[in-house]
């Protein structure tokens, strides 16, 4: 499983195409040559970057569901829309595409936000403001989330 690190700012060209940051491209050199896959994020204006063998892993649990339930068929059809394969080009860049952009209101300029296994890829201002709000009660949020875990050795 992958540990990525870092937020990086970016530019998005006006076909859409984003250079992927070198020191992304440094942790990621075991999967890049495998491609990403890129889908709408479930829970925030973004979108989310899998490498691909992480996308593996989460479709593999997506495809144990039970399709002849509505509720898990409703599910994977939503979680699969406008998912899309990528892969860096020859100069270093991602295209992401259009219908995916206007999903997440990107303008132009973005961040990348590593999340653990996965790339956030937000508009800057959406990013600021998600960051914002979610500082705001963040102590709480992290004492419900991570107070009953104890730490590794």
């Amino acid at each position: 499983m992958l540990n990525l690190i870092g937020v990086h700012d970016c530019k998005l060209d006006a076909k859409g195409r984003v250079l992927f940051p070198a020191a992304l491209k440094n942790q990621l050199l075991d999967v890049i040559s495998e491609g990403f896959v890129i889908k709408r994020s479930i829970f925030q204006q973004c979108l989310e970057l899998y490498p691909k063998p992480e996308w593996n892993f989460v479709s593999r649990d997506v495809n144990k569901l039970n399709r002849f339930v509505k509720k898990n068929n409703d599910f994977i059809r939503v979680f699969m829309a406008g998912v899309r394969e990528v892969a860096l080009d020859g100069t270093g860049r991602i295209q992401i595409p259009r219908d995916l952009v206007n999903f997440a209101g990107i303008k132009g300029d973005i961040v990348l936000a590593s999340a653990v296994n996965i790339i956030e890829i937000w508009d800057k201002d959406l990013y600021e403001v998600a960051i914002s709000n979610t500082i705001q009660d963040f102590s709480a949020l992290a004492e419900e989330v991570m107070g009953s875990i104890s730490p590794s050795e």
